[in-house]
């Protein structure tokens, strides 16, 4: 009889392990675990210090200040982080990543904090009137590889999609007459014509509006509204969009075009 009082007693604390909220054991542990590239200006990077910078590590610092937890940024190749989230190596991914059906199915999010759409680049010098992708057919048209701007353009028939690890490699390509346009997210191209200083500029808007939240493990409600009302409460006050315009010069949580 003891004995089968003691394993339902363990039975009953393993499985309230198993059912803790991600934000009790994130405050038991004290920390948020926070998984980023760093290698993804503006968002996240290491400046010429090696330390890591960006939108989203601001964000990160922010949030987790929200949530009374100190940060632990983690950082990976994009191809890992969803997978590594998904076996709870960390506890959110900070890396534009957008809310999808798909990825619904897999993690819970919390509520957009950053807007954007696909935009193209072309030569400074440029006369043709690319407005879509459609009139690309026919054209060369660079974008990063394993990117959702990669998938987006070679769903288009007679497009000669060229892909490049980033967006250095392909802007040198386009300056140098090799691409006929780029494509990338509409934040982070202003940023990378600037670094790039090559004679490049931004084209037309292309595809639907993408919002971006913070992916999290399923199951975990406490651990949502904490962070939906964290996020809620920077939008509100204003130190969201402080983070944003020392990035962007815009508030990053609006639609592109919105005031």
């Amino acid at each position: 009889m003891k004995k089968s009082l003691v394993l339902l007693a363990a039975l009953a604390v393993s499985t309230h392990a198993i059912a803790a909220d991600l934000l009790d054991t994130a405050k038991s542990r004290g920390t948020l675990k926070i998984a980023l590239e760093g290698s993804y200006p503006p968002f996240n990077f290491k400046d010429k210090n090696q330390q890591l910078t960006g939108f989203e590590v601001d964000f990160g610092r922010a949030l987790a200040q929200r949530l009374k937890l100190k940060p632990e940024f983690v950082t990976g190749e994009w191809s890992g982080l969803l997978a590594g989230l998904q076996a709870g190596k960390f506890d959110v991914v900070l890396n534009q990543v957008s809310i999808t059906d798909k990825r619904k199915e897999v993690f819970d999010f919390s509520v957009p904090y950053t807007v954007s759409s696909a935009q193209l680049i072309v030569r400074k010098n440029e006369t043709r009137a690319f407005k879509s992708l459609e009139d690309l057919k026919g054209k060369k048209l660079g974008v990063g590889q394993g990117s959702n701007y990669a998938d987006m353009a070679k769903a288009v028939p007679g497009i000669e999609v060229k892909t490049y690890p980033g967006a250095p490699e392909y802007l040198q390509d386009l300056a140098t007459g090799r691409l006929d346009a780029a494509l990338n997210d509409n934040l982070m191209v202003p940023f990378s014509i600037k670094e790039s200083k090559l004679p490049v500029k931004a084209g037309a808007p292309v595809g639907g509006i993408t919002q971006m939240g913070v992916p999290f493990a399923r199951g975990n409600p406490k651990f949502k509204a904490a962070v939906d009302k964290a996020i809620g409460a920077m939008q509100a006050d204003g130190s969201f969009k402080k983070i944003s315009v020392k990035w962007f010069g815009i508030d990053v949580s609006k639609a592109p075009g919105a005031k």
